[in-house]
């Protein structure tokens, strides 16, 4: 029997941990996890003091690993993925609105980040509800987009000539050379829930298939607009010892950049996803 208690955060999305240590963690913990996130979103845990080993260990309770291909890695722990920010930088990781490698063919079920440095204050993370966001539009718009596919891809971001080799992140990236480009439907089912989700994001979405760039844009930009009201929305706020698990399929998140001058290491491990199919 688990002893774990799950305290919701917000209305739609989030839910604290308490009452377990991740980093010794029994199979009836683990299942309430897993439903906790399924419900949830994001589960959020605070004071875990856990070694690079237990972090790997803890991951792979839930499965594979994704080993990542642009961020920096410990040179000891592969599987362990750095998202760092330095008192000189003025740029941060997941610095907008994203949901992380849906340009992936398989995406990546979702991620466990533990805070390793933070800043004194700033530096939180907000998590959107895509299933929340998805019930919110009519049930009008809700049949087309169920019709719809979107284009996925991360080079604009991550090439040789992206969007993070303008910032003084550039020495940092790697996979420069990497191309990727993934088609996957505008709604998707949860995989356990069953429930809809609006499967598009602002960093990697760039068109729905079959229409232009310039076509796709405004229909994107108002369904970007939906996931932004605050009620469908949680914030974390991090301290060393801080550790987040969230779905990759259901949730975005934003990486608050208001800590200039201050060091942030973040150690992050992305969790295998599955195959995702329309609603």
């Amino acid at each position: 029997m688990s002893m774990i208690t799950l305290k919701p955060l917000a209305e739609h999305v989030g839910a604290e941990v308490v009452g377990v240590d991740l980093g010794h963690v029994t199979d009836a913990d683990v299942d309430v996890l897993r439903r906790g996130l399924a419900d949830y979103g994001v589960l959020f845990a605070r004071d875990q003091s856990l070694t690079p080993e237990q972090h790997i260990a803890f991951a792979k309770r839930w499965g594979a690993i994704d080993i990542n291909n642009y961020f920096p890695i410990d040179g000891e722990y592969p599987e362990i993925a750095e998202v760092k920010k330095s008192e000189t930088q003025q740029t941060n990781i997941g610095g907008a609105w994203h949901t992380d490698h849906s340009y992936d063919q398989i995406p990546a079920m979702g991620s466990i980040l533990l805070a390793r440095e933070t800043p004194p204050s700033g530096g939180d993370t907000l998590f959107a509800s895509m299933t929340a966001a998805f019930d919110a539009l009519s049930e009008g718009m809700k049949a087309t987009l169920r019709t719809m596919r979107a284009v996925h891809s991360a080079d604009h971001i991550y090439a040789a000539d992206g969007i993070y080799a303008q910032t003084d992140q550039a020495d940092l990236l790697r996979g420069h050379d990497l191309r990727t480009r993934a088609v996957h439907p505008v709604v998707i089912k949860h995989p356990e829930t069953g429930r809809e989700i609006l499967y598009v994001n602002p960093a990697f979405t760039l068109y729905f298939d079959g229409w232009t760039r310039e076509e796709s844009l405004p229909l994107l930009q108002y369904l970007y607009q939906i996931p932004q009201n605050e009620a469908f929305q949680c914030r974390l706020q991090w301290a060393p010892g801080s550790i987040a698990i969230w779905d990759n399929r259901s949730t975005w998140h934003y990486a608050m950049n208001d800590y200039h001058g201050h060091r942030r290491l973040m150690h992050r491990i992305t969790l295998s996803g599955c195959e995702l199919f329309g609603a």
